[in-house]
């Protein structure tokens, strides 16, 4: 018998694996529960310190000013996230991810960065992007995403090249390879 016969006469005695299996169930996958209130799936602890958010914050509040208060930097931080997803070059980075707490710890971020008024409660940069295996590609397509949504909510190009300025040396912490 030939090598392809005999492997076709094994497919076809081969069994169809049953129809109604919880393959989560079966590899031992755990489900996680979304916190009932904010709706984020659970974290391991860690120390909250704004300097976690990676930069120090400009001195006043005229860059928050320039990005439409705590508002307008909310509205920044979502667009971002939705730009992210729609982006076919590093959606697949955002989507299996807790995308309530992205958007909270983003604007908590931008926020206190822009010295509007918060205090950032995520994690530091380097442990919220380990193992993601972010290239400098995709820190590129970030940006230029991030440039989009200030460009559409009318930020002063000013304000967007400085606080891109306070951004940028974060990179290092969040390029994997």
């Amino acid at each position: 018998m030939s090598v392809i016969a005999l492997a076709a006469a094994l497919l076809l005695m081969q069994q169809a694996a049953p129809e109604n299996i919880d393959w989560d169930e079966a590899f031992g996958v755990e489900q996680v529960e979304a916190d009932p209130v904010t709706g984020e799936l659970p974290v391991d602890p860690y120390v909250v310190t704004n300097a976690n958010a990676g930069a120090d914050p400009f001195v006043s509040d005229r860059m928050a000013q320039a990005f439409g208060g705590q508002e307008g930097i909310r509205a920044i931080a979502d667009r971002l996230v939705a730009i992210n997803l729609a982006d076919p070059r590093i959606a697949a980075i955002f989507e299996s991810h807790d995308l309530v707490r992205l958007r909270r710890t983003l604007f908590e971020q931008f926020c206190y960065i822009l010295a509007a008024g918060c205090d950032y409660t995520g994690r530091d940069m380097q442990d919220s992007h380990a193992a993601l295996g972010i290239q400098k590609g995709d820190m590129n397509a970030l940006v230029e995403n991030l440039q989009r949504a200030m460009r559409e909510a009318d930020v002063p190009f000013a304000a967007q090249n400085r606080f891109l300025a306070k951004l940028a040396p974060m990179s290092p912490e969040i390029i994997d390879r």
